[in-house]
């Protein structure tokens, strides 16, 4: 939540689990939806949010695996997902993702991404990147190969 500070708008959880980070940032004021392929994690996270009265429009949990949903709509995604995953995802938000868009990834940095802050240490290290500098820095990255090779 700290790397959100001064953030607003729609916020994708992508791995949602029991829904902790989706309530967090809800509370911060973002329209949260939060992705999980569990559907006994779904049903836990959707019971808190009605016993909570936290409002459909304001946090909704989907049972849907978040590679095959359009996440062009989310100024924000959250991820806490393994290395080899993380470094795939890049790819799809890369594609997706609007040019103001914050991705923070919990644990396991995007590898080649220039970051735009961190947070914690060790085990709870967070990671943030702004989609516009990461398409910048692989843009540049790339001519300079190509000038490389040419």
């Amino acid at each position: 939540m700290k790397l959100l500070q001064g953030r607003r708008g729609r916020l994708a959880d992508l791995g949602a689990g029991d829904g902790r980070l989706v309530f967090a940032a809800s509370s911060a004021g973002f329209q949260c939806t939060g992705f999980e392929i569990n559907s006994i994690l779904v049903a836990y996270a959707r019971s808190k949010a009605y016993w909570r009265r936290i409002p459909s429009s304001q946090v909704t949990f989907v049972k849907k695996d978040f590679w095959k949903a359009d996440l062009s709509l989310y100024n924000n995604v959250t991820a806490f997902l393994v290395p080899g995953v993380i470094e795939v995802l890049g790819e799809k938000l890369l594609k997706e993702l609007p040019q103001d868009a914050l991705v923070i990834s919990c644990r396991f940095p995007f590898p080649n991404w220039p970051q735009k802050s961190a947070a914690g240490s060790g085990l709870d290290q967070t990671f943030a990147y702004e989609i516009n500098s990461v398409r910048s820095h692989l843009r540049k990255t790339e001519m300079k190969w190509v000038e490389y090779c040419g």
